[in-house]
């Protein structure tokens, strides 16, 4: 789990907003946390992550948990706060949202209601999914073990992905079969920019995490 100081708390909530307003200020800020559920959900998420990085802010965290899980059960979104995250996350609609603590989810990555992302058990897929930047996920979709979603890759409603999608792979169907290289393109909107997503720190802690995987995205694990 990356450590956040309160600067770097503020960059990632601001490149989260930004995905739905497409502007950063007081008044979007206050519209969404209390009128969008998701985003609402995700400043709590992003609170309790900040929460666990350094001993004065560590007196707020069980508040801030609780909050995190009022909201999970008030709209049916199940993040844990030890799930990395990248920033530009943004939550369409909400309900049945469930995410493994184990997953890796990238940059400007859309999640629809329905969205599972889910930990195998056993077989050579056992582990948790890694998710590239950019990448789309339509209602209902599921992607279960050890599988890569390349970057601007496109899921599909109700698929259920069990398989490696290539980045720009537009993958559907019950087992998901990749059909076509159009990925996220136009799914994708408001994009946090690269020098928002610098202010978090995410570009040097993901390169912590594949050096540790040994260079491979795709055996990244939280740290």
């Amino acid at each position: 789990m990356q450590r956040l100081n309160f600067f770097r708390l503020r960059a990632y909530l601001a490149a989260d907003l930004f995905r739905y307003e497409g502007r950063v200020s007081a008044k979007s800020f206050v519209k969404h946390f209390f009128f969008t559920p998701g985003f609402n959900y995700t400043v709590w998420l992003r609170a309790c992550v900040w929460a666990q990085s350094g001993a004065a802010a560590k007196m707020l965290y069980p508040l801030l948990k609780w909050r995190l899980l009022h909201s999970r059960y008030k709209y049916g979104i199940a993040i844990a706060e030890r799930t990395v995250v990248g920033p530009g996350l943004f939550i369409n609609r909400f309900g049945g949202i469930y995410v493994h603590h184990d997953v890796v989810i990238g940059c400007n990555v859309n999640i629809t209601h329905g969205t599972m992302l889910g930990y195998m058990n056993r077989g050579p897929r056992e582990g948790s999914p890694i998710i590239g930047d950019e990448v789309f996920f339509g209602s209902g979709a599921k992607v279960i073990g050890k599988v890569h979603v390349g970057r601007g890759a496109a899921i599909g409603v109700n698929a259920v992905v069990t398989k490696d999608v290539p980045d720009n792979g537009v993958a559907v169907g019950l087992p998901a079969k990749v059909i076509g290289t159009d990925g996220s393109d136009g799914y994708i909107n408001k994009l946090a920019s690269l020098a928002m997503i610098e202010r978090t720190g995410w570009s040097a802690f993901r390169a912590k995490m594949e050096r540790e995987a040994g260079g491979d995205h795709r055996d990244m694990a939280p740290v």
